[in-house]
């Protein structure tokens, strides 16, 4: 199901803040993380049937500390339950003072 691989991403996460929002941020603390799937990642098809479908998304941590710790932790929370995933990119923000890192995530 769809929604339990989703709610295993959101769980995750919520083990490392109890900042996480999904597609958005509507109050924003210092620290926090948004996710979001985006679409159908390398799912498997056989006997012209889905057997195993692969969401895509992205996960994206904002703080304005250096060095932060969470950055390995949200890491190590996508392992722990197997969720796929790479750092696509880590950024400062000059108008929010934010670094910004986002990583794609695939769960089946």
């Amino acid at each position: 199901m769809i929604s339990d691989k989703m709610k295993r991403i959101r769980d995750s996460l919520l083990s490392v803040t109890e900042d996480v929002f999904h597609y958005e941020a509507l109050k924003k603390p210092d620290k926090y993380i948004v996710w979001a799937e985006d679409l159908e990642g390398n799912s498997l098809h056989t006997d012209n049937k889905k057997k195993i479908p692969v969401i895509q998304g992205s996960v994206d941590y904002f703080t304005k500390q250096e060095f932060d710790s969470k950055v390995d932790e949200i890491q190590k929370a996508l392992s722990d339950v197997g969720i796929s995933f790479y750092l696509n990119s880590s950024q400062y923000e000059e108008e929010t003072g934010y670094i910004h890192y986002e990583w794609i995530f695939e769960v089946s």
